[in-house]
């Protein structure tokens, strides 16, 4: 029986970027996991008391247009996830490109082999956005999630801030996802571990 669980993203986090460098690297070297990738967006959680959520002004918030993209491509093109998924994180966080940019947002799409401007006319009518809506608050409601990366095992879930990608090694990155879903599902009288000092 394949391992299964969930793991949240915003593509802004970089810790996110780390995680699901592992993820991908794991995947494509053939892991046999059952994984269900959840959209979570940062900028819902920093909205402040009182202003309007940002589902009523998407165009506010930075991350979600590649967001949206994510999840279109990840409902509608599974074959081609995994690529648009590293592309996009890697255009944030390795080539610094902003992402609320819907020229960069395509070119990844195009990149993917797909038609990146009939991607973003999809999200343009409106019609992903309640998919990541409804992901983000069923997280949120259900496992009390409240960032990016945490990993949703069964009942648990547990926020992990990782501070390497895999460095493209299939073994490392199967060993890593591995490990902490072990950690969560196995061990939860482990509340928090954190190094005081990083030797980096």
């Amino acid at each position: 029986m394949p391992l299964s669980f969930a793991v949240t993203w915003d593509y802004r986090c970089p810790f996110a970027r780390n995680i699901h460098d592992h993820l991908i690297e794991a995947l494509l070297g053939g892991a046999d996991w059952d994984v269900r990738f959840v959209p979570f967006c940062l900028g819902q959680v920093h909205v402040a008391e009182g202003e309007p959520d940002i589902w009523d002004r998407p165009d506010d918030d930075s991350g979600l247009l590649a967001l949206q993209a994510g999840v279109y491509v990840r409902d509608h093109h599974p074959d081609r996830f995994l690529a648009v998924h590293r592309g996009l994180f890697d255009t944030r966080h390795i080539h610094g490109r902003r992402l609320r940019d819907p020229e960069v947002v395509a070119a990844v799409l195009d990149l993917a082999g797909l038609d990146g401007a009939a991607v973003l006319e999809t999200i343009g009518s409106g019609a992903v956005l309640p998919v990541v809506r409804a992901e983000h608050e069923s997280a949120a409601a259900s496992h009390q999630v409240w960032g990016v990366p945490t990993f949703l095992v069964g009942e648990r879930a547990t926020f992990v801030r990782l501070m390497n990608d895999s460095g493209g090694d299939t073994e490392l990155a199967t060993r890593t996802i591995e490990r902490i879903v072990g950690l969560v599902a196995g061990w939860p009288e482990l509340n928090e571990l954190k190094h005081t000092t990083l030797d980096r």
